[in-house]
């Protein structure tokens, strides 16, 4: 384990981290600082309880949008995937399509072929 220390609203905190895992750490410490910050300005200083809980609270609903539009493109995701397969499929059909009226105008042409052979003699 590695022990970090952050610094959020002019205070200090040391923090345990798995290794490797330090900067990563202070990255979302710097990103619930920033929120401490634009809150400071809008609200004042009102304790660091409190502005850590509002910036917590802030960050969590980051996190419900970012949920939100993820499972709006896993959807549309889906809906892609579904109309791919059924173009997919589609395709497979009229190239089995093409390639029967192919193999049919072969066979008529032949027979032609051999009429005019036959007549021509």
């Amino acid at each position: 384990m590695s022990e970090v220390t952050v610094t959020i609203n002019g205070r200090s905190y040391k923090m345990s981290c798995d290794d490797g895992q330090e900067r990563h750490l202070l990255g979302l410490a710097e990103h619930v600082g920033r929120h401490v910050e634009t809150l400071k300005v809008h609200v004042g200083q009102v304790g660091d309880t409190r502005l850590l809980l509002m910036a917590a609270i802030m960050v969590a609903d980051e996190l419900g949008e970012a949920r939100r539009r993820i499972g709006g493109l896993e959807e549309e995701v889906q809906r892609l995937t579904a109309a791919h397969d059924l173009a997919a499929a589609r395709l497979q059909e009229t190239q089995e399509a093409a390639a029967r009226n192919l193999d049919i105008a072969a066979e008529r042409i032949e027979e032609m072929a051999e009429r005019l052979s036959a007549g021509g003699r």
